[in-house]
């Protein structure tokens, strides 16, 4: 008995309505990638394991799918690995490969590998999938795309508050009005941590406040208690989580919290400047609004740190992500060249717009007509016109055989094309073309020019 065949947990299939909703997403960001200045590029779909490993943090090396070397890839292992069942450092015998894991760090490498051939600032957007070993649950999944805009070789905070512009431009296209934009900055984190004394726990410290919105403040002080960050600095952050207000408040907030920490005051200037200009500007429909317990990438973010929240009402994670990264082309050799990037969430984008219903409904239209076919003399007839019809960009096809017309009439609406086109031998000898309406059931004989302008 054949298996029933099947896909890995956290993968998907896409029917063609789905594909044509994702292409209706990927359009609209890479208008506005291009609109913005972007340039494409690709990097393969798997790198040497040495690139990614150790970029993405502890965790984050875990989640890395790493490729079986070929050949009798156990032969070259220390047998004293086996035995002792040391499965990291076999993995690193048996796996010179991983699929990528984000676009970043495979950006930066390919900054470093063609900087000879690179015009700085350089400004490049890539659409590609990624792949995480992560546990799939709802909008999580273990391969899926990320469409990336990152700058390097330029350290203006002008670039920041481009990517703002550009964050708002692309969900307001896509109809997805109430999002939030929100912003903060590694120096401050960095800042608070030193002023309440726990610079040592700077990680431990930030990825615990970073969870305030799932497990709330009890939570989030038990968490750094366990980390063994002391009461005392628990109670210095307290104003952090009650950290209400406009951007303006916040801002003279954190200018006291951090008075004496020179680098979390260079990081409060460094928001104020990008937030003042962004409300100079201007936004469509989204908002920006500054979070300190905001706390992603911090492996390599070194400034402005960005996530995006769907609109209220959507229980759903961020929808896009990104920041400042003043040394990441370092690890590959390449000194002192700043970059900033951000990403859209492709997937969840795809997920938020399909639950608030915004999808255009011509998004899925495919075939706009159907020429029913009666038998080849028939069907040469319709072809030409069909070739016409193409031409003027219409979507049009012939059946394929001269089945019953009833069964044709059937598979055009269960495909649901608006038109048919019949053509006898009146309609041959008339030169003409009988369309039907399938939703109306009305028809009517018209020259190849109405049928055309109707159809259009």
């Amino acid at each position: 008995m054949a298996q029933k065949p099947g896909i890995p947990k956290g993968t998907r299939d896409f029917s063609p309505a789905e594909v044509a909703k994702r292409q209706y997403i990927i359009s609209a960001i890479k208008h506005h990638f291009e609109t913005f200045g972007f340039q494409p590029i690709e990097t393969p779909t798997f790198e040497n394991s040495s690139t990614l490993m150790g970029k993405y943090g502890e965790e984050g090396d875990r989640l890395i799918f790493k490729i079986l070397n070929s050949g009798d890839y156990l032969a070259k292992v220390d047998a004293t690995l086996l035995e002792n069942k040391d499965s990291v450092k076999v993995a690193t015998q048996i796996s010179e490969k991983a699929l990528r894991y984000d676009l970043t760090v495979p950006f930066a490498r390919y900054v470093v590998q063609h900087q000879n051939d690179i015009v700085f600032p350089f400004k490049r957007y890539q659409i590609q999938p990624v792949w995480r070993a992560d546990k799939p649950q709802k909008s999580r999944y273990r391969e899926f795309y990320q469409c990336d805009a990152d700058v390097v070789g330029s350290r203006s905070l002008w670039q920041e508050v481009e990517f703002v512009q550009l964050y708002d431009g692309v969900f307001t296209s896509l109809g997805l009005n109430g999002v939030t934009i929100k912003i903060n900055n590694r120096k401050i984190l960095s800042g608070i941590a030193e002023v309440i004394g726990a610079k040592d726990k700077l990680i431990d410290f930030t990825v615990a406040l970073d969870k305030l919105d799932k497990i709330g403040e009890d939570g989030v002080k038990k968490e750094m208690l366990e980390k063994g960050i002391s009461e005392d600095a628990i109670l210095k952050v307290q104003p952090l989580f009650n950290f209400t207000g406009s951007i303006n408040e916040k801002l003279g907030k954190l200018n006291e919290l951090l008075a004496t920490s020179e680098e979390g005051l260079k990081g409060v200037e460094e928001l104020r400047f990008i937030c003042d200009n962004v409300a100079a500007i201007g936004l469509g429909e989204s908002t920006l609004d500054l979070d300190v317990t905001l706390a992603r990438g911090l492996n390599y973010y070194t400034g402005a740190i960005f996530e995006v929240s769907a609109p209220a009402g959507v229980k759903i994670g961020s929808i896009g992500g990104g920041g400042r990264y003043d040394d990441l082309t370092g690890i590959f050799g390449l000194k002192n060249m700043s970059g900033v990037g951000i990403s859209f969430g492709l997937d969840r984008i795809y997920d938020v717009i399909e639950e608030l219903n915004l999808f255009p409904d011509t998004v899925t239209e495919s075939t706009k007509v159907l020429f029913i076919n009666f038998g080849d003399k028939e069907s040469l007839y319709a072809m030409k016109a069909v070739k016409q019809l193409r031409t003027a960009g219409i979507k049009s096809e012939l059946y394929p055989d001269s089945a019953k017309v009833g069964k044709q009439f059937q598979h055009a609406d269960k495909r649901g094309i608006p038109f048919a086109v019949l053509t006898g031998d009146e309609e041959i000898n008339n030169n003409t073309y009988t369309l039907k309406n399938l939703a109306t059931g009305e028809q009517a004989q018209v020259s190849l020019e109405e049928l055309k302008n109707k159809i259009q």
